[in-house]
């Protein structure tokens, strides 16, 4: 589809989304590469010249038909200084992330490869997805809110306070099939002036449940230190991350698809690695953002039984990651202070 990009003021759109634009517009504003900067792409990693890629780990025979054997991994850009919150605009072509301490979006083309600034300041965005109607929403953690991103540019807030109280700093966020949004809201942004700024916590630690419809919320999952969160693709189970745990928590949801029950371990850590933002490939598979130092770092796949089958090995902690490209088949990981990407032979499971 062709799109014609009409704008008064190019300065005028970047510094304020509530310039009213078309959605014929907005798409053009995400797939245009004409303002913002471009991080360099330098540094001592360099992707591996030899197939198969030896960053790509095989730790169960069942991970071989993941391993795509003509793929590897490859760093898209670098320059920011923590990124995290990757989210495919397909209707695009292109790849937004939270560069988070900078206080700005950033947006990778995928027809040239550029990298421009979206939105500055992004009220230190942290996680973002697409609702079902294709709309971007985006966890603010100086704001204290979930907001969306209208087809005309316009920015909704959705929610910032529960119970008269406001939240301390949405962190992560997914989407349902009955449109409603679960997220977190751990403490990270108030904590100190990096993510955001310092501030009393008002809430306890929640996981909630959003229904943009009634704009109402309820907790779904209380007593933790929430991060990353997905759904398995047919829905009834919810991963968590759990800070406190540490590891990765398994949830089944109800049959009215509102609430959780029996909450367990899925993945235990030990207190040196630090799993955070995750998605499901459509087998059910957990792509999972890891942390733990040199030899760890990158993103550790496990099946849905809970044992890891993979691992992909990065030079730097990776924070988040989402599938991404006209397949589906492109694996997308924020890496604190780059993004690199990686051709897979599964597919994200939708909402992922």
């Amino acid at each position: 589809m062709r799109i014609n990009i009409i704008m008064t003021s190019m300065r005028k759109a970047i510094n304020s989304w509530s310039v009213r634009f078309s959605r014929r517009k907005l798409l053009g504003a995400l797939g245009a590469g004409a303002w913002g900067v471009r991080p360099a792409l330098v540094g001592a990693w360099q992707p591996s010249e030899r197939y198969p890629d030896p960053a790509i780990k095989i730790l169960h025979p069942s991970f071989k038909k993941y391993r795509n054997s003509l793929a590897g991994v490859e760093r898209i850009a670098t320059g920011m200084r923590f990124a995290e919150g990757p989210v495919w605009i397909g209707d695009a072509g292109c790849l937004l992330w939270s560069d988070l301490p900078s206080d700005r979006l950033l947006r990778w083309d995928e027809r040239d490869g550029s990298v421009t600034v979206f939105r500055q300041p992004s009220n230190y965005a942290n996680g973002n997805t697409r609702d079902r109607q294709g709309r971007l929403l985006t966890c603010e953690h100086d704001t204290r809110r979930v907001t969306r991103t209208e087809h005309d540019g316009s920015v909704v807030v959705l929610i910032d306070r529960f119970d008269g109280k406001r939240l301390n700093s949405p962190n992560d966020l997914v989407v349902k099939s009955d449109d409603s949004i679960w997220f977190t809201d751990p403490i990270y942004g108030i904590s100190g002036n990096y993510e955001g700024h310092a501030a009393a916590q008002e809430l306890p630690t929640n996981v909630y449940r959003l229904d943009p419809a009634t704009g109402k919320a309820a907790v779904v999952v209380g007593d933790v230190q929430p991060n990353g969160l997905c759904f398995s693709p047919d829905e009834r189970h919810l991963y968590l991350v759990d800070n406190r745990l540490p590891g990765i928590r398994i949830y089944d949801v109800d049959d009215a698809g509102i609430g959780v029950s029996r909450g367990k371990p899925f993945v235990t850590c030990d207190a040196s690695v630090t799993p955070d933002g995750f998605r499901c490939d459509v087998d059910g598979n957990l792509w999972c953002g890891w942390a733990g130092g040199e030899g760890i770092d990158g993103v550790a796949v496990f099946n849905p039984d809970g044992a890891q089958i993979g691992k992909i090995d990065l030079p730097e902690r990776c924070a988040n990651v989402c599938f991404g490209g006209p397949k589906r088949n492109r694996l997308f990981m924020a890496a604190s202070h780059s993004i690199y990407s990686l051709f897979v032979g599964t597919q994200g499971a939708a909402g992922g």
